[in-house]
């Protein structure tokens, strides 16, 4: 079923002499924290907003969210309404907004074919993204954990992963290739693609909706590379930490939905409570005040700045240009 996979990849339009990685330069950004931390935690982001926590709180890694996304930018389901170029706009404010997290973006199914892929990978890495995911669904795709899903020829995804990786060329980014096989085709399938994907380039490997922990110590022992585990609440896959999961062999576990339900469940009951109250003046521990808020936003920095803004006068000026 594989075997036509080198062949696949060198028909990528333009890309002639386009070959299967066997070796990939594994010093990104990614990969060191991999190395320093030995399994990486990344939560999952939805806006600038909750970067700006994310970075707060900590953490040196994170990932935005494709689910997050469409539900907070379209108040939509993840059932492929969210278009690639809304997505890289989200990816940019978010970096910009947190430039001390390392962030990998759920880039779906790469926007078509291999050229649409190779110019996603090139506007992410122009967004600031220092990873990127690519699934092998039909197009449109819905969230791993929904019912509905589809997926292409394990050789047409392995194309396009190896155009992803001629497009990432000497770039820091980090190159994830997920498969929904698991609940199509069953997870022997989802497995060999996971490591055909390896070969095509990827760096780290995704076999999503595993439902069992005898299933993530199998996707461990047999599937190449960097692993992958998806910790959503409520979902297919067993919740463990990363202590847990680096010891069935994974090396990047990911949180992508806890900020949006989160998000979520607190509007809902803070709403409820002003509608049916009229006031949040008995509530406010639901909730962050003013001047919590102020400080989150790091509010007293911009005064500061403005000031000093404000202080350039023309003496200042002819100082500068000497300088």
């Amino acid at each position: 079923m594989f075997r036509s996979v080198a062949k696949a990849a060198s028909k990528v339009p333009g890309q002639a002499g386009l070959r299967l990685m066997s070796t990939r330069p594994g010093n990104t950004t990614i990969h060191k924290l991999i190395e320093e931390q030995g399994t990486v935690l990344l939560p999952g982001v939805h806006d600038a907003l909750s970067a700006c926590v994310v970075q707060k709180v900590g953490f040196k890694a994170g990932y935005v969210s494709g689910f997050g996304v469409s539900a907070s930018h379209l108040g939509k389901p993840d059932f492929g309404l969210l278009t690639t170029a809304e997505m890289t706009e989200v990816a940019h404010r978010v970096c910009s907004a947190s430039p001390e997290v390392a962030y990998i973006v759920d880039a779906d199914t790469g926007g078509g074919g291999p050229l649409n892929v190779q110019r996603v990978v090139k506007d992410l890495i122009k967004a600031g993204a220092s990873g990127i995911f690519l699934e092998d669904q039909s197009w449109p795709k819905k969230c791993g954990h929904m019912s509905g899903k589809q997926v292409v020829p394990a050789e047409e995804h392995a194309a396009k992963i190896a155009a992803a990786r001629d497009a990432i060329g000497d770039a820091d980014l980090f190159l994830i290739a997920r498969t929904d096989a698991r609940s199509v085709n069953g997870l022997k399938d989802a497995i060999e693609r996971a490591n055909l994907y390896y070969e095509a380039g990827a760096d780290g490997l995704f076999v999503e909706s595993p439902t069992s922990d005898e299933e993530l110590k199998q996707i461990g022992r047999e599937v190449k590379g960097l692993k992958i585990a998806n910790m959503i609440e409520g979902g297919k896959t067993p919740l463990h930490t990363p202590a847990e999961f680096k010891e069935m062999g994974f090396s990047l576990v990911k949180h992508p939905l806890t900020s949006v339900f989160t998000t979520a469940r607190a509007l809902l009951e803070i709403m409820n409570i002003l509608k049916h109250k009229g006031s949040t003046r008995e509530d406010l521990d639901k909730l962050a005040t003013f001047p919590q808020f102020s400080q989150l936003m790091d509010l007293q920095s911009w005064y500061e700045l403005e000031s000093r803004l404000n202080r350039f006068t023309p003496e200042a000026k002819e100082c500068v240009a000497n300088m």
